[in-house]
């Protein structure tokens, strides 16, 4: 009996350690936007980001051409 409840406490320990990464996950929804000035000119469409990608994604800088200003918005 106390065998099946050693394997029993285990299997249920090892299904936590599997699924518990998930909220270890770094993730954003970002969405690239366009703005003159201070108005909104175009809104991408919002992307969910994790990890790596998102690092990469709040990395790149603004871009402003003609007084046009391309960026990255994550919440």
């Amino acid at each position: 009996m106390k065998r099946k409840l050693y394997y029993a406490t285990g299997l249920i320990l090892i299904a936590f350690a599997f699924t518990s990464c998930d909220a270890i996950k770094n993730c954003k929804i970002c969405q690239q936007n366009t703005y003159n000035g201070t108005t909104l000119i175009t809104a991408g469409s919002e992307t969910e980001y994790c990890d790596a990608a998102l690092v990469r994604i709040e990395a790149t800088p603004d871009v402003t051409v003609g007084g046009v200003t391309s960026k990255w918005e994550c919440r």
